[in-house]
This record gives structure tokens, sequence and C-alpha cells, in this order.
């Protein structure tokens, strides 16, 4: 940005790329827009703002922008799409003009009008205008002076110079025919008003938090006890009308929210609305501090055109429950430990895969050039990642088979081409300990689910591999065995030799381990998923043997 050019290209590419929303509108961006403004060209800020004008910008931006010249402010202000309260808080920061933009506009929010309508004292009063109103001349002048101004800028086109223009020029062909009258007014005010307004306002507000600590607080008044309210909603189950209670705490809830944090209603309403259907007695929490917080019982009946027969709502009706009733939603039960890691796997999988997908933008350089030192970072970040999330995998595995939650589907699985692909995923593995795998040269198929099947093999390999020494051979071989399973021998490396038999479950917190949730954890995990394929893990002294449900074998010619 050394030069006009290159401030007017930086301006530009910010401007539409925060502006279509295709990066946030962080802080730094921001603070560079409000640094280079000063030096952007007023025709170049112009254009920047029509073609903003229906591509709804954020709220840092369409502040930038109105806070400008009336002209360039003007597209921004009369297509912006921004929330209530980001209206309400860039409104004290427009100037009167702009504000009167908005009033034209149609599509705002109750709020932002009634907020807007808050400075109507001061955006329809002209400065140094006191002396007008000593004459009826004077003071339709001052009127039509205001009222032309207004609905110049709604007509507003993009090169709207011209309406600051005729505004003063209106004002200074006003201004001579009442000078006189206006400069003895004014005299006459300053001798009898006194003291200047604002300061009497400012006076009364501070003996008003005066009085308030001397006094203290006044408690609010408890909201009255309503016993019953009559509501309708529409096709999506929102209530839209309610009479007998405050609407602000119920108008918007839906019958669809079933077990939410807030206000919701239970299993009985969300059932009959994705029915259609009747219900009676339903119960509703309302929460807050309003009368119409609290438990309810609520009946409804639903409404059908007559025309089309489409569904339009529900009508019904919400009471108080008696003392023999309980309005409250039951709890559900504490989850087991289960359900507890299952919940805890979703929460962790949804970040670690936010970060596996930001560095993998960094290292490939989708946003822009990228410095190779943080391109190197960025792989190392995704390649632990992408361990991290094997992990998560496990655990979620491990938890959907405590809970009896893993759904199986049989299928044909032929070992030798799984078991081929494993070794390549493991190549790198291979290389960092010396080790190496020998495959068999028959094939063999069974029967399970073939994602589960690929799981168990390749975490049983994963796991012997990680315990290799350089130079150690990890032999596996393949045989039907007379009970119709398919055994599967591989060979134990020589670091788990010192521990015999089952022993070798349980060293999750061994110094040496280097699987991220240790051996014994991937060993049981593997044990535990052959048992739910049908099948078995056998751990020997220097073999380790899987056995799995045999299906169509070439070699013998026989089904299972």
């Amino acid at each position: 940005m050394g030069t006009p050019y290159g401030v007017q290209s930086a301006w530009r590419q910010l401007v539409d790329l925060i502006g279509r929303r295709r990066v946030p509108p962080a802080t730094r961006a921001m603070a560079t827009l409000r640094a280079i403004k000063s030096e952007v060209p007023r025709p170049v800020r112009a254009a920047s703002a029509r073609a903003l004008e229906f591509s709804n910008p954020p709220a840092p931006l369409v502040r930038l922008f109105a806070r400008d010249e009336l002209p360039i402010a003007i597209p921004v202000l009369r297509s912006a799409r921004l929330s209530a309260s980001e209206w309400i808080q860039l409104l004290p920061d427009l100037a009167p003009a702009a504000r009167t933009v908005l009033r034209n506009r149609r599509d705002l929010p109750p709020a932002v009008q009634r907020a807007l309508e808050s400075f109507g004292p001061v955006d329809f009063v002209l400065p140094n205008d006191a002396g007008m109103s000593e004459t009826g001349v004077g003071h339709a002048s001052a009127t039509e002076v205001v009222d032309s101004s207004a609905g110049s800028i709604a007509e507003a086109e993009p090169d709207a110079q011209n309406l600051t223009m005729d505004h003063s020029e209106r004002i200074s062909a006003a201004a001579p025919r009442e000078a006189p009258a206006r400069s003895a007014a004014q005299s006459a005010q300053v001798e009898d008003e006194g003291p200047f307004e604002i300061a009497e306002v400012v006076a009364r507000i501070d003996a008003f938090w005066r009085n308030r600590e001397e006094a203290g607080a006044v408690p609010t008044p408890a909201p009255p006890v309503v016993e019953h309210f009559r509501f309708e909603t529409d096709e999506k189950g929102v209530v839209r009308w309610i009479d007998g209670v405050s609407r602000a705490a119920v108008i918007g809830l839906s019958l669809d929210l079933l077990g939410v944090d807030g206000s919701h209603v239970d299993g009985i309403a969300a059932g009959a609305f994705r029915r259609r259907a009747g219900f009676s007695t339903a119960r509703m929490t309302i929460e807050g501090n309003s009368d119409a917080a609290g438990d309810w019982l609520i009946s409804a009946i639903p409404v059908f055109d007559p025309a089309n027969g489409r569904f339009t709502g529900y009508r019904g009706t919400a009471r108080r429950p008696r003392a023999d009733e309980r309005a409250e939603p039951v709890r559900a039960p504490v989850g087991s430990p289960a359900e507890s890691l299952r919940q805890l796997v979703h929460e962790l999988r949804t970040p670690t895969n936010a970060i596996a997908g930001f560095a993998e933008m960094i290292e490939t350089q989708m946003l822009g050039p990228v410095a190779g030192v943080y391109r190197d970072r960025a792989n190392v970040i995704r390649s632990q990642a992408r361990e991290l999330l094997g992990a998560i995998d496990d655990l979620d595995l491990a938890a959907r088979i405590d809970s009896a939650a893993l759904t199986l589907v049989p299928d044909r699985v032929s070992l030798r081409p799984v078991l081929a692909t494993i070794a390549d995923d493991l190549a790198p593995l291979l290389e960092l300990r010396g080790s190496m795998i020998a495959l068999p040269i028959e094939d063999l198929v069974v029967t399970g689910d073939r994602r589960a099947v690929e799981r168990l093999l390749a975490r049983l390999m994963a796991t012997l591999v990680s315990a290799s020494r350089p130079g150690e051979r990890i032999g596996v071989n393949m045989a039907l065995e007379s009970d119709q399973k398919v055994a599967v021998a591989i060979d134990r490396p020589r670091a788990l030799a010192d521990y015999p038999g089952d022993s070798v479950l349980g060293i999750d917190d061994e110094r040496e381990d280097a699987t991220l949730l240790g051996t014994g954890f991937a060993l049981r995990l593997a044990r535990n998923l052959a048992r739910e394929l049908g099948g078995s893990l056998v751990i020997a002294p220097s073999i380790l043997t899987l056995r799995l449900p045999a299906a169509v074998n070439s070699q013998v010619g026989q089904a299972i």
C-alpha cells in the first residue's frame, strides 16, 4: 500500500471480501479500512458503497460507510440488513440526514422505528432557527426546508451531491427574509431563558441518582398472577398470537422445542405437532420474570385451510397446573458412563475437525500466500489432528460397544486386500520403526461388518507395529480352522514379551508406550470388537490369534 493505487486496490479488496462475508470483519481489517479511508478518493468510496447495496454487509462495515458523507452512505443505509440491536447501536453515531434515510425504509423492526422516533426533536430542528417561530412566515419557511430535505434524501440517487447544494440554497434563501426577527428573538431568548436547558436535564439526572443511592433501589413489583391464556401458532409450530399474558415471553416459542434449555414444551406437544394431531395437557415451561413465567398445561387442536386442506397451525389454551398435577417435564435419567463418553467424543470431534480444516487451508494456501515455516507448522498440526481424530474414533467405538449401540451390517470381507491396504497405510510408521510386515499369500473370506473388520485389523496392526523394534519382522498367517472360523495369527513384537498372557492388556500407563491411548486400550478395544463380530482375540506368549466367522472360501469350496 505504498502508492495511491495500492491504497485504492487494498480498499476495494477488503470492502468486497468483508461486504460479501467471505472474510469476517476482524478488528485488524476494519482498523486498516479506517486508517486508509482518508487516502481513498471520494468516487472510489462511492463506487464501493454502491457495490455493497445488495450484498448484505456486516454491521462494522455498515457503520464505516454510514458515517461517511451522505452521498456515499445512502446506498448502504437504504439496503443494509442488520439486527434490531445493531441498528439501535448505530443510530446515535449517524448524522440527522442519514437517520432520515432510515426513516423512509419500511422494512426496519418496530424497535428500530421507535428508536428513530426518539431522535425526532433533534433531527427535525434546524440549527440557529429559534427566532423563526416569531412570525408565521418564518415558521412555515423552516418547516418547508426540513420537509424538503427529508424528501430529497429519501429519493437520493448514487450521485447525491446536488441534494446538499439544494438544501443549503433553500436555507440561505430563507435566512435573509427573517434575519432581523431572528436577531431580536435570540437576544430576548438569552435574557429570558437563563441557564441552558441541557444543563438542567443533567442536574436532574444527577439528583435522581443521588436520591436513589441514598434511598436504595426501589423493589421491582411482582408480576400479576395469571391463571390461563390463549395462543395460536403458524404452520411451523411457532407461537404467533397470544392473549392473556405478556407477549414477549411466549411469542416465538416453538412446539418443536423438545428438551432444550430455557422455555420449552415436552414430548407430548412435540410428537403431536410432527403428526399434525391434537394434544391435551402437555407440559410447557416458560423462563423469565414476566406474568407468563412458570409451568403450564397446554391443550390445542390443529387447524387446516378449508380451501386446500393444508395445515395452518394450532389454536389452544394454557392453564396453570393444579396442586395434584405436575407441570414440569420429567427429567431424563442421568446417562451411563458410556453415554457420557459418547457426548464427550462428539464435543471433541467438532473442534478437532475445525482445527484440521483450517490447518489444511493454511498448508494449501487457499486464502493467499503463506510462508514456508507456517506451512510446515500447519502440516504438523494437521498430522497431529488426524491422529487425535483416530483416538476420538476409538473412544467412540469403545463407548458404542459398552452401551450396546454398535450397529453391524453383515457382509463378505476378503482379508488379503484389507491387510495389504493397512500395510500401505502403515508404511511411514514401519520406516520410522525400522521393522516390516510379512503378509500371507493365501486369501480367506470372513463374515462381518466391513468397516468393523477393517478397523479391527488396522488398530491391531498399528498397535503391534508401534511396539516393534528395528529389524523386527511381524508375520501374518491365515488358516481355516475346523470350527468354521478363520484364524489370523500375528507375531508379537519382542517389546511385549515381558507381559505374559492377558497382562499386556494393562500396560496403558507404561512410559515406553508409543500409542496415543495406550497399547492396552488398543488391544482391549480389538478384543471387544472381535467379540461383537462373533469372534475372539487370544493372546499367547509369542503370537496373537484373531478368530472371525468364515464365509465362502475358494480354497475349500464350502459355505458356512
